[in-house]
């Protein structure tokens, strides 16, 4: 397997790119440092992957921005604008630029993306947050069912609380060895990036 691991952040790409290698995958990692807001970048991204593989078997959508946890009215249009431009429209643009590669994938591609259970609740403080993972949702499920009569599959993964630094940041004083960690929670995930995964236009939780 290949992977092609998209972030902004150069250092947690090469911490992957260095765990890629440890873990023995054969093919090691194309590292590519790009803001999924930049929307001309993404659709470079998908031409480089056709011209290079011609396919996109699996996409992981992990991006996210936690916004602030406050009263919906004390929220500024920047930060507004941010919740949307990451949680939703840079998988909107992701969407765009790749669900052609994912159809032509040999099995079906497999395509998966992070939500949170704050989108089907009306948690006070949460709503920034909760409001784009609840875009997100209905914009992968049209998604979803607009490929229904294809093999692509997708699929939403509710991973709950998990030991993150975004977890942290949105409740401070919790005990962070009270959740599982991130490599707990990846490996449920991947029965929904296999071949023989027939759901689409689900929600699976964690817990």
């Amino acid at each position: 397997a290949h992977v092609i691991a998209v972030a902004r952040n150069v250092d947690a790409l090469e911490s992957l790119d260095d765990a890629i290698k440890s873990s023995g995958v054969k093919d090691g990692a194309t590292l590519v440092p790009l803001d999924l807001r930049d929307h001309t970048g993404i659709g470079r991204l998908g031409q480089s992957i056709e011209a290079r593989w011609g396919r996109l078997d699996i996409l992981v959508g992990n991006a996210a921005v936690l916004g602030p946890i406050t009263p919906l009215e004390h929220i500024t249009p920047e930060k507004w604008r941010e919740l949307l431009d990451v949680n939703v429209t840079a998988n909107w643009s992701l969407i765009r630029a790749l669900s052609p590669l994912l159809r032509a994938a040999s099995a079906g591609g497999r395509a998966v993306f992070i939500t949170s259970g704050a989108a089907r609740s009306a948690k006070p403080f949460w709503g920034g947050y909760a409001m784009s993972k609840a875009a997100l949702e209905s914009l992968v499920k049209i998604w979803a069912a607009e490929n229904v009569r294809t093999a692509l599959r997708i699929n939403l993964f509710n991973p709950g609380a998990t030991r993150t630094d975004m977890r942290a940041a949105a409740i401070p004083g919790e005990d962070p060895m009270t959740l599982p960690n991130p490599e707990i929670v990846a490996e449920a995930l991947l029965p929904l990036l296999l071949p023989e995964c027939g759901a689409t236009g689900e929600i699976v939780d964690f817990r």
